[in-house]
């Protein structure tokens, strides 16, 4: 088995990866193997990223021949002993399993279990079309972010290679094989940063700044908005644009500017306890027992859920899930809540940055 070892100088990811642990503790991996079925294929490479006295590091395990996959593995299991986090690409559904596999098939205790780990496939896949990516593939992602590499073969291609090299020893295939596992490396720590999309959905955002907005229509009605400025939760790649139920999204660099509708019109706020309520047919709303019992039985009626309302004329906000209460609606039937825009709500900073992520995530995964 033969062991390689490349210092990256003064490389840094372009992702703050201190914010998922100490980078000490932090191994970036992948594995090449001559076939995709765990049973009768091995493991003959298996390529590390680490940070060591203040660079990061690529280590590979390198097998010269299928009976050396036993001592690979031990080596390999017995260095990333010292970390606590594994970063991979797809390895919980191909690399992990296979690992295990080929652990239990030799009787080496499988050591990788109890370690917190992220796989960046699964966390970006989710926003594939937002980024307009034709599919989640290491070098797809690559390209998307401006990654160059120079190898030119993908791992299916690679095992060829690694057959020509068992029966020559030609050290050119050797060093093809190297290139293609330690250009995977590099590119995960190059893709990382597009992390920084799954942070924008999944993490806190900051309102640092609402407005208004006033704008006529294609039909010259004159309409309200909002623009809210937010900080987002890391540095974006590239830039990010998306619209939907009437807003729109931009993120550039570490700045989103989202712009939501404001809706001037009458709403229904509408009682729970509609057993507690009279209707008014006249005035058209509803009134508590204890009020409306003092009005005429002629002018009154038991109240049904459809009418138990109050009428209001305000300015308001939408969401499409209660983030803020009293909640307003245009029927009993109606999908679309809204909250009011009172005087309170414009100065709660807080209340904008949770609505902020809320709008967002409901624009990005319309339905």
């Amino acid at each position: 088995m033969k062991t390689e070892e490349i210092i990256l100088n003064n490389f840094s990811p372009d992702y703050p990866v201190e914010s998922l642990a100490n980078p000490s503790d932090i191994l970036f991996f992948d594995i090449e193997t001559t076939g995709f079925l765990k049973d009768e294929a091995n493991v003959y490479l298996i390529g590390c990223a680490y940070y060591r006295d203040s660079n990061w590091n690529i280590r590979q395990f390198f097998a010269s021949s299928t009976e050396e996959e036993r001592s690979l593995l031990e080596s390999f299991f017995s260095f990333a002993e010292r970390f606590s986090l594994l970063i991979h690409y797809n390895g919980n559904s191909f690399d992990l399993p296979f690992l295990k596999s080929k652990a239990e098939k030799h009787g080496i205790p499988y050591t990788l279990d109890g370690k917190q780990g992220i796989d960046i496939y699964q966390r970006i896949r989710t926003y594939k079309n937002l980024l307009k990516l034709p599919d989640c593939k290491l070098k797809t992602v690559e390209s998307f972010l401006g990654i160059g590499r120079e190898d030119r073969y993908n791992g299916g291609e690679l095992i060829a290679v690694y057959n020509d090299y068992l029966s020559s020893r030609d050290y050119n295939l050797y060093q093809t094989l190297l290139q293609h596992n330690s250009d995977d490396i590099r590119g995960m720590l190059g893709v990382i940063s597009v992390l920084a999309y799954y942070d924008l959905f999944n993490m806190p955002l900051t309102a640092e700044g609402v407005k208004s907005n006033f704008y006529q229509d294609i039909n010259g009605i004159s309409r309200k908005e909002i623009v809210i400025r937010v900080r987002l939760p890391h540095t974006l790649p590239k830039t990010i644009s998306f619209m939907g139920k009437a807003c729109y999204f931009k993120g550039e660099k570490d700045t989103g500017t989202l712009i939501v509708p404001v809706y001037d019109e009458e709403l229904k706020y509408f009682y729970a306890n509609y057993k507690d309520y009279y209707y008014l047919p006249l005035e058209d709303t509803a009134l508590h027992k204890s009020v409306a019992s003092f009005v005429d039985k002629e002018f009154r009626e038991q109240a049904k859920a459809e009418n138990c309302y109050t009428r209001k004329i305000s300015n308001y906000l939408p969401q499409w899930s209660v983030l803020v209460s009293p909640f307003f609606k245009r029927e009993y039937d109606s999908k679309d809540l809204f909250f009011e825009l009172t005087d309170d709500v414009k100065r709660n900073r807080n209340l904008f940055s949770e609505y902020a992520a809320h709008v967002i995530n409901a624009i990005a995964f319309q339905n």
